[in-house]
């Protein structure tokens, strides 16, 4: 089963199955796992890195994903490339005689995942080949809001889902017609008249705001009001968890950002339809 995610950033690790080469490892970004790995198969001529080339072939067997943008990623990958030149890592002790090129690399990531600003991203460990998966060693085991996941995943474009793209096409007739405006518009001036849960003052269309992940809630507030909610007795800038203030269900801050970047419209639909027991399983999944 592939899993398909919208908004995709991630960084990988690829280990060599080629005898010649046998436990090199190779690190990398991508916004498309399944097209990345190809090029590092095929070779430099077809996109793949020049360390990988003709060096085959590699197998893509970790993944970290969730984050927020494509800088963020590359930071993350960079450091992971660059333990001994990055100043979070710098401390950790080098490669020992004991470890192979993989054991090392995930001895890195481990501690990554638990250092700052890094342990308080959304992010997922996700295991693409679980013939190779290891376990996180006592004391380097991922922040709780970390889910593992397994199995392959696709990256697809925000808002693609069946039912969206036939009302897309609906909406761009009526527009030609000049008989409506799109979801989007309409979702806009939904929001714009709604107040802000926490401040109570109305939503202005130059307001930066976020709503419930849940269709039945209608929690919908500034992003610096939510933010204070969330972080409230504490010292961070931004915000893990949180509850929604209306319906008292568990937020992360993370999937809020998403659904603001347009993120889990598949879900909506879901929601309208099915039950909010059913809705809420195939959130945890995404």
């Amino acid at each position: 089963m592939v899993q398909e995610i919208e908004h995709f950033f991630g960084v990988y690790l690829l280990k060599n199955e080629n005898p010649k080469y046998k436990g090199r490892t190779y690190i990398g970004y991508t916004v498309n796992p399944s097209r990345r790995i190809q090029q590092h198969n095929k070779g430099s001529k077809f996109g793949g890195a020049r360390r990988t080339s003709g060096k085959g072939p590699w197998q893509m067997v970790l993944i970290i994903h969730g984050f927020p943008n494509d800088i963020s990623a590359l930071r993350f990958e960079w450091a992971w490339q660059h333990p001994k030149s990055s100043r979070r890592l710098k401390t950790l002790p080098g490669k020992s005689t004991k470890e192979n090129q993989f054991q090392y690399r995930f001895r890195i990531v481990s501690n990554m995942l638990r250092t700052a600003p890094w342990c308080r991203l959304p992010l997922t460990i996700r295991w693409l080949k679980q013939e190779y998966q290891v376990d996180f060693n006592e004391g380097l085991q991922p922040p709780a809001h970390m889910p593992m996941a397994y199995g392959l995943v696709k990256s697809i474009k925000v808002a693609q889902s069946p039912k969206k793209r036939g009302k897309d096409k609906k909406n761009k007739k009526k527009s030609e017609e000049g008989e409506a405006d799109s979801d989007m518009h309409l979702s806009s001036q939904t929001i714009q008249k709604s107040r802000c849960k926490i401040c109570v003052k109305r939503i202005e269309s130059t307001d930066n705001a976020m709503s419930c992940l849940y269709p039945r809630c209608s929690m919908v507030a500034h992003v610096t009001c939510l933010a204070n909610v969330f972080l409230y007795k504490t010292d961070e800038l931004i915000p893990i968890d949180g509850n929604c203030p209306s319906c008292k269900e568990v937020l992360l801050w993370g999937d809020l950002v998403r659904k603001k970047n347009g993120c889990y419209d598949a879900l909506k639909e879901l929601g309208e339809e099915s039950s909010e027991d059913h809705w809420s399983q195939a959130l945890q999944v995404i």
